[in-house]
């Protein structure tokens, strides 16, 4: 056991998990809060990567998260656009969007399937520099999610955060509120995009290249990450959602990373993937079905005890 959970293993686990939980806080807005299912995800995830890179090559490290904050909130405010206005509904908006993103990431890019930043300085190497040691990419990305886990809790429980949370709960009845369900829509989406975008242009500077396809499979990743956090902490305040989210996303980095310290072959980890988010999925339905079989069998024993009196 000792030998699976290395030091290495742990420090790469924390830094991919809070990573990605980026990505599972912005599905935690649009899934869990506003209802809606964003398959735009995976596209722009690879956007927010491929700006924050380009950006990063013309020597704007930390100016470069922001261009890949905003390139994000662009691509939520078309696939808001395009189910509000457009009549499109939730699921093919996000199809929509990721299937054209796909042209436009690749632009970002020159026209290139990747790009790499190794002679780039990033906001890990100016951390390296400023902090020293063996840690300071997970006090980078700890600080980055920790701003945004306290920015995200304190929005969602503003003036506005409450008509986002009370459109995905009833639509018409925020609508009878005097409340535009089409705005808190927006924002929700742009939001999580912005969330998302962050995440792969973090992730950009981390491994310091960008690939087209770099953002394949991460809205399942993101959603497996998202049920877990909720499994583990359940319902509750904001804040506490929140955090549930952040531990979600690094336990399942820790299981990826076991697979692969079991020596599970690469050709296989897609397969090991599916098979932790599909458990992850169906694990509060397996919980309940246990509960229920659990109290059936109860009752059946109390009812053969009181024949047997």
């Amino acid at each position: 056991m000792s030998s699976i959970f290395t030091l290495s293993i742990v420090q790469s686990a924390l830094e991919l998990g809070l990573i990605y939980s980026l990505v599972a806080l912005a599905l935690f807005i649009s899934f869990s809060i506003l209802n809606i299912a964003d398959l735009s995800t995976d596209g722009c995830f690879t956007l927010g990567c491929a700006v924050c890179a380009m950006v990063t090559i013309a020597g704007h490290p930390v100016l470069a998260l922001f261009a890949a904050m905003a390139a994000g909130i662009c691509s939520g405010y078309i696939t808001a656009f395009l189910q509000t206005k457009m009549g499109i509904e939730s699921i093919l908006a996000g199809i929509i969007v990721n299937t054209g993103l796909y042209t436009i990431n690749i632009a970002v890019m020159g026209f290139a399937s990747n790009v790499n930043l190794f002679n780039c300085d990033t906001i890990f190497s100016i951390a390296k520099n400023a902090i020293g040691g063996n840690w300071y990419k997970i006090f980078v990305v700890a600080g980055i999610v920790l701003v945004v886990g306290l920015l995200l809790a304190w929005f969602l429980n503003t003036r506005l955060g409450l008509s986002i949370r009370a459109t995905g709960d009833n639509a018409s009845m925020v609508s009878a509120s005097s409340i535009n369900p089409t705005m808190t829509v927006t924002v929700g989406l742009c939001v999580a995009n912005a969330l998302t975008a962050l995440s792969g242009g973090i992730l950009g500077q981390y491994q310091k290249s960008c690939d087209i396809n770099l953002g394949t499979g991460m809205v399942t990743i993101a959603l497996a990450s998202l049920i877990i956090g909720e499994s583990l902490v359940g319902k509750g305040s904001v804040a506490r959602r929140v955090i549930g989210v952040v531990l979600g996303s690094c336990l399942y980095r820790f299981i990826v990373a076991v697979a692969l310290r079991l020596s599970v072959p690469a050709e296989c980890l897609k397969l090991v993937s599916a098979i932790i988010v599909a458990v992850a999925i169906a694990f509060p339905y397996l919980k309940k079905h246990a509960a229920f079989v659990r109290q059936k069998s109860n009752a059946k024993s109390r009812i053969k005890n009181g024949g047997m009196q």
